[in-house]
């Protein structure tokens, strides 16, 4: 089937205003990103970020879902919604706004609970992002895009702490790399006495495509992955971030909520007792995770939310576009050390 037939075409007027993408990732990138389609699931801070990266990343439509109205805490950074929506639904406030960036884009809001769709309203996306959901719905979701080969990505911000998950299934994606060649030289013994690894050169003008494979796993798999076999310098450079995201997840799971240890200082009390719960069960020192998380991870900080929505952004484009290696499988971000990291958990 012909890309026009398929829809995957670049116009003229698309070929100019992605002119800089075109030149960093290749034509055959932007046009599979052209032809995807995107469920976006959440639109708070984080997910105002990451709706922003793939409105602009050229991507065949986004479909924004969140229920929930547009409330004062929004403004610090939800960048999306209109002061004048104050109690309006979140998604059909930010609708406007996003279609503003790039109207090439087809960018439609839905105000339903994500827990009210039926399993067969995913297999109409190719790639799903899950922002603001409870642990239980992350693992519904990307159960039910594992299983009809939809990629999935959920990603939250806890205050000055940020995570991304993803789960591409099986995949195939190409990297580029500059060829390496032997000099002439590299026969004979060398007169500085340098082995003859240290004596090939590099041609900067001629590259080459690799194909590779990765292997992604369920977050169900993740979460449930334990440390008692890691070793024990594994255990230390674990980031804290990995735990305070358990104790947040088994937060919300308890109390149906987000911690709001601003407005209500009992959950401080609340967020201790699990991460007591949290380290107990991994068979961890909880010196790894101080005091202060509690009263640092709450609300949607701004510069966090960008950093996180900048880096699902990037995913987004790799997983789509399949060029270079994916981040396998979580990424976490400590804004208070200015700092992140990747871990693998399966």
């Amino acid at each position: 089937m012909s890309d026009e037939q398929n829809g995957n075409t670049i116009t003229e007027d698309e070929a100019a205003l992605y002119d800089r993408q075109i030149r960093l990732w290749g034509l055959d990138a932007q046009k599979r990103l052209r032809a995807s389609r995107v469920l976006l699931v959440g639109i708070k801070g984080l997910g105002a970020e990451i709706c922003k990266n793939l409105v602009l990343s050229g991507v065949k439509s986004v479909t924004i879902v969140d229920p929930y109205p547009v409330e004062e805490q929004d403004f610090v950074s939800q960048f999306l919604v209109q002061r004048q929506d104050l109690g309006k639904n979140r998604a059909e406030s930010s609708l406007q706004r996003a279609q503003q960036l790039n109207p090439m884009v087809q960018v439609t809001a839905d105000a339903d609970d994500i827990s009210s769709k039926s399993d067969s309203f995913f297999h109409s996306f190719d790639l799903v992002v899950a922002t603001n959901c409870s642990s239980d719905q992350l693992i519904h979701i990307n159960d039910v895009c594992h299983s009809n080969g939809v990629k999935f990505f959920s990603a939250d911000v806890f205050g000055f702490y940020g995570y991304m998950f993803a789960d591409l299934g099986h995949h195939k994606y190409v990297e580029e790399k500059l060829k390496v060649i032997k000099t002439a030289e590299s026969k004979t013994a060398s007169t500085d006495g340098e082995p003859e690894a240290k004596r090939r050169k590099v041609d900067v003008n001629e590259t080459m495509v690799v194909q590779k494979f990765a292997e992604f796993y369920r977050l169900k798999e993740a979460l449930a992955s334990k440390l008692d076999d890691k070793p024990a310098k594994i255990l230390k450079r674990l980031p804290p971030v990995y735990f305070i995201v358990k104790v947040i997840m088994k937060f919300q799971r308890q109390y149906e909520r987000r911690p709001q240890s601003v407005t209500n200082p009992e959950d401080v009390d609340k967020l201790l007792k699990l991460r007591e719960e949290v380290m107990e069960e991994f068979n961890v020192n909880q010196v790894i995770l101080s005091n202060e998380f509690a009263s640092h991870c709450t609300a949607q900080v701004s510069p966090v939310c960008a950093i996180v929505g900048g880096i699902v952004g990037q995913e987004v484009v790799k997983a789509v576009s399949g060029k270079d290696a994916p981040l396998n499988n979580f990424f976490f971000y400590d804004g208070l050390e200015g700092h992140g990291s990747v871990e693998c958990f399966h």
